[in-house]
């Protein structure tokens, strides 16, 4: 969600979307989902987010953040059904994530835990491709759940307006 929230036109415009999760799209969705909002905002976030991303840059055989191996998106969907029950925790994660919004991308993710200090001082490290659409990033060893930090804070490698999409080649994503 922190990168999702990031890449908001009203921060990075990266994604046509403007404070869908922020306090703006609480408001405007918290009237018909009065418990579901939080989630139904993520999801729509998420959608739009990775339909810029392969846009941008659809590498073939590759991971991106928005499209990770089948046993992880599996993974996701069952968790979603205990998430619903918890929405309060939910929103606070966004209010802490709202409140990291001056924040460049690796310290919010960093300040909120999201990101080891391993990753993120990889992350510092990554650099755009040639073509500047994308951030190609290679993995050696790493957990999944590394490889995923990773494809999290290499979007700190786009500029405002102009997104470079990280990616992992599917033989090198850990199993």
């Amino acid at each position: 969600m922190t990168v999702a929230r990031h890449g908001e036109m009203d921060r990075s415009k990266w994604w046509n979307t403007k404070g869908l999760l922020s306090r703006v799209g609480e408001l405007a969705l918290s009237r018909g989902f009065p418990k579901s909002h939080v989630f139904a905002r993520s999801r729509a976030a998420f959608a739009v987010a990775s339909s810029r991303s392969e846009e941008v840059f659809n590498p073939p055989d590759s991971y991106t953040l928005w499209r990770l191996p089948v046993e992880i998106e599996d993974q996701l969907e069952d968790a979603w059904a205990d998430w619903l029950g918890k929405p309060d925790e939910w929103m606070q994660l966004l209010r802490e994530i709202e409140a990291e919004g001056g924040n460049e991308l690796v310290t919010a993710l960093t300040n909120l835990g999201l990101l080891s200090e391993q990753s993120a001082k990889r992350g510092r490290g990554l650099r755009r491709a040639d073509d500047l659409q994308s951030v190609p990033i290679r993995l050696d060893g790493e957990t999944s759940i590394e490889a995923i930090e990773l494809l999290a804070v290499a979007h700190s490698c786009s500029e405002p307006g102009k997104l470079a999409v990280p990616f992992v080649r599917q033989e090198e994503f850990p199993q």
